[in-house]
């Protein structure tokens, strides 16, 4: 039997629920504006709302390893449980922990998230390239074997990120430049989409200097509370904007812990996002 790609499920998740990832963030003033403690109890409640709220709507979930690390062991067993159940709801799961090492390190980065048997297997994982594309090797393989797939950061939505994604090499490309060439490689004949995506920022304005049809999707970090909206897609993104997933998080979670007020939400985020997009 031929395994289904991430590729494959993200387009058919983003056709049947909206093309909408929503992260899951449970930061510390989040979860005080929720009224929970700053504690594995209140983590926990609070991931698990926002799993049975919108697990059965919503294409992506975005969970931010880092929020969960920081409790140690305790907050990766809640991080565990919220994958499974999320899975369980028919919703993807791109774990956001922006891994990048080399060699066996990075090999084992890949087996913590994208090897099936694994606790924390997801269905893709963000990874940062600035060790070189080739150190992803160990990711890219286990991804495709395991049909799992990969969000390399390209052009990222904070400030800093330009004084490296847009250095330029001596062949005159930037390292954007370069790292988007490398994923169209990876898509090369994917169909429907390929799995390899590239982290793009909605809030970068006009791209059309970057090559952003990669025959993949391109996560669009910024919509909401960072000030991009949902009618800024068609300009950022041009003519890639239909392989474009924009990812909310705080712009729907501070309307916990009401599930009714956190589905109204991502409904209205996903609903601008199809006006956008049509």
């Amino acid at each position: 039997m031929i395994q289904e790609t991430f590729g494959a499920r993200l387009r058919r998740a983003m056709d049947e629920r909206g093309p909408l990832c929503v992260g899951i963030d449970p930061h510390a003033s989040l979860l005080a504006d929720w009224g929970l403690n700053d504690d594995v109890a209140g983590l926990a409640r609070f991931t698990r709302t926002v799993v049975e709220a919108l697990g059965e709507t919503v294409a992506l979930f975005k969970p931010q390893s880092a929020f969960f690390e920081r409790f140690g062991s305790r907050g990766l067993a809640v991080l565990e449980t919220a994958v499974e159940e999320a899975r369980e709801r028919g919703a993807l799961v791109l774990m956001d922990a922006k891994r990048g090492d080399i060699g066996s390190t990075m090999a084992a980065y890949a087996e913590t998230y994208l090897r099936k048997d694994s606790p924390l297997f997801s269905d893709a994982l963000t990874v940062s390239p600035y060790l070189g594309y080739g150190s992803l090797r160990p990711a890219v393989d286990l991804a495709r074997e395991s049909g799992a797939g990969l969000f390399v950061l390209a052009l990222t939505s904070n400030p800093e990120g330009a004084e490296v994604q847009r250095a330029v090499r001596e062949d005159g490309r930037t390292l954007a430049a370069t790292m988007l060439g490398h994923l169209a490689a990876e898509n090369a004949g994917a169909e429907p989409l390929g799995s390899f995506g590239a982290v793009v920022g909605a809030t970068l304005g006009d791209l059309s200097s970057f090559d952003l049809a990669i025959n993949g999707p391109l996560l669009a970090p910024g919509i909401g509370a960072q000030g991009a909206t949902p009618a800024d897609l068609p300009k950022v993104f041009g003519d890639a904007v239909r392989n474009v997933v924009p990812s909310v998080s705080r712009g729907v979670l501070r309307h916990g812990p009401d599930t009714s007020a956190l589905r109204a939400a991502a409904d209205r985020f996903a609903g601008e996002v199809r006006t956008a997009l049509d």
